[in-house]
Parts: C-alpha cells; sequence; structure tokens
C-alpha cells in the first residue's frame, strides 16, 4: 500500500479508494447516493450522468467533500423550493455533506461550492436532470452558499476529479461514451429511491 493512503475520517471507511498511477494520486471513488469528506492530499472522483456532484470546500483550511444525488421528482410536478418533501433526498446530500465538512473544521464563511452533472442522458425520462439542476441552484440560492463554478446540463456524462485540498476539479465530458452503464446505474438509483419513498415515511434530515 502507498504511503498516501492516509487514514480516512471517521464514517467514511466504506469508501473505495484506489491508487492512480497516472494523476500520481490517491482517489475516492463516490457512487450514487454516496458522499465523501477529507482532508489529505488526494483526489474525490465520480461519473455523473443526470445526477449532480457537489463540491463543498474550505481553501484556507483545506477541507473537502463531494456527494452523488438524484431527486426522485415525478414527471410534471413543479419544484416549488429546495426545502420540499420532493427534494428530500438532495436536501439530506446538500446538509450531510456541509456538516460533515464544518463538522471536521472548515469555516462557513470561507465555503466554496461549485457543480455539476444534471445530463439529460436516460433517454425515458428527460426532465430527470432538469430538476436536478432546478433543485441545486434553488438549494444554493436558498441557504446563500457561495457558487463559484458549475458546469450542468447537456446531453453528455460527465467524469470528475474534485481535490478537497485546493478545490480544483478536472473534468471530462464523456461526450463517445458508447454503453449505457451510467443509464442503468442512474436508472437502478432512481427505482431504489422511488422504493423508498413508497416504503418508508422516515424522515431523513
Amino acid at each position: 500500500m502507498h504511503a498516501e493512503f492516509r487514514p480516512v475520517l471517521p464514517n467514511f471507511e466504506h469508501i473505495k479508494r484506489y491508487w492512480d498511477s497516472g494523476r500520481g494520486s490517491v482517489v475516492a471513488k463516490v457512487l450514487p447516493g454516496e458522499f465523501y469528506v477529507s482532508k489529505n492530499n488526494e483526489l474525490i472522483s465520480t461519473v455523473l450522468g443526470s445526477c449532480i456532484a457537489a463540491c463543498v470546500y474550505d481553501e484556507v483550511l483545506g477541507i473537502g467533500g463531494m456527494n452523488h444525488f438524484m431527486l426522485p421528482i415525478q414527471k410534471g410536478v413543479e419544484l416549488k423550493n429546495a426545502h420540499s418533501l420532493s427534494c428530500r433526498y438532495g436536501n439530506w446530500a446538500m446538509e450531510y455533506l456541509i456538516n460533515e465538512v464544518l463538522k471536521n473544521g472548515a469555516s462557513r464563511c470561507n465555503l466554496k461550492v461549485k457543480l455539476f452533472g444534471g445530463g439529460k442522458i436516460i433517454s425515458a425520462m428527460t426532465d430527470i436532470g432538469l430538476g436536478n439542476i432546478s433543485f441545486a441552484a434553488a438549494y444554493i440560492k436558498e441557504e446563500a452558499l457561495n457558487l463559484v463554478a458549475h458546469d450542468m446540463g447537456g446531453p453528455w456524462p460527465r467524469k470528475i476529479f474534485f481535490h478537497p485540498n485546493t478545490g480544483k476539479v478536472h473534468m471530462k465530458k464523456l461526450k463517445n461514451l458508447h454503453n449505457n452503464t451510467i443509464e442503468k446505474r442512474e436508472v437502478r438509483y432512481l427505482q431504489n429511491l422511488k422504493k423508498q419513498e413508497v416504503v418508508t415515511d422516515i424522515e431523513l434530515f
């Protein structure tokens, strides 16, 4: 194991990390529904289709994190505000990420946010990405967060590499992706969210 594999912060032991020799860095891989916070000199990566990833960081104190989420909003349901019941999964993803970044030493006044994703890649559900973008924009506004960069929408998936110490993001648009792995994964994630809605009335926050 590389010396660069420093211990993770509490509650993030389940996140898969690997050594990327091309980037010369440890990379923590975030899947749909997950988030990860780090003070280490490492990268956080995810691949986004319709989902959104928020990168939240305090570059002064060198800590940041990234989530990966989707809203199970039904077709034709209008987004009233970012704290409505239909947005609770997005709220959960944002609240937990921000709280963990703050809990581990970040200062709220230093926080910066970058948003990515919301592509139109699930062919049968064309407005999923737009719903996610609307939520993310409303949440940032309602919580008065400092959004410093974003790249959302469009017809392509994105691969994100985020450096939690500095806030730097390398993004690649996967325009030549010929398989539907991302679409299948997101449809499965969305189905799981909707299933949870049916079988539980537990508040997530």
